[in-house]
């Protein structure tokens, strides 16, 4: 399988870094997009450095490069996640503003209704993220805020984290068992013990 990946400067790149990881360990070719302020964000927010997110990826393309492959619909992928996604990025895609490479490759995947999920990262939202989450949403894209679950009682954050990254892999169809507790698995719900 092919997946495009985009890391914007949205809060939340160890999202973006542990799909990484993840699509890496079940074989995946990605083809990784960052921002600039992704970038910074990595930097601000974990102990990794952009060279090691370039590193878990298939094939790095520069964000200003509107002629990499992705950008054409005939260079065939599984779909795209942009985890996270900050709202100027969804802006740009629901406008169909395609100024740099994230929002071009974007742009084909609903174009080609090939799958396209952002992980948006903004609270609260206002009518103008709302609108342009419908209007992307109606246009095929799925909008997945990664919002917690507890009813797997995670002990950690990097527990929170795999839950949604799991959740994204069922998303485009990667068996992923095992990164996360599934509801109705041993320890996936009501996780007390009822003794």
């Amino acid at each position: 399988m092919r997946l495009v990946v985009g890391i914007t400067g949205a809060s939340g790149a160890i999202y973006g870094i542990r799909l990484l990881e993840a699509l890496k360990k079940y074989g995946v070719e990605t083809y990784l997009i960052m921002t600039r302020w992704a970038e910074e964000t990595i930097r601000i927010e974990t102990d990794y450095a952009p060279d090691y997110v370039r590193s878990l990826a298939y094939r790095v393309l520069d964000n200003n490069d509107l002629g990499a492959p992705v950008s054409s619909g005939s260079f065939r992928t599984g779909g795209m996640i942009i985890a996270p996604c900050s709202m100027k990025t969804l802006a740009g895609i629901a406008t169909g503003y395609t100024e740099n490479l994230m929002v071009r490759a974007a742009d084909v995947c609903l174009k080609e209704r090939r799958p396209l999920l952002l992980l948006t990262r903004e609270t609260p939202l206002n009518m103008i993220h709302l609108e342009n989450m419908l209007k992307l949403s109606r246009a095929g894209a799925v909008i997945m805020p990664p919002v917690p679950a507890f009813y797997n009682r995670p002990q950690t954050i990097d527990d929170l984290v795999e839950h949604t990254v799991g959740r994204l892999l069922d998303s485009v169809g990667i068996a992923n068992d095992g990164l996360f507790k599934r509801w109705g698995s041993e320890g996936g719900e009501n996780g007390a013990d009822p003794a």
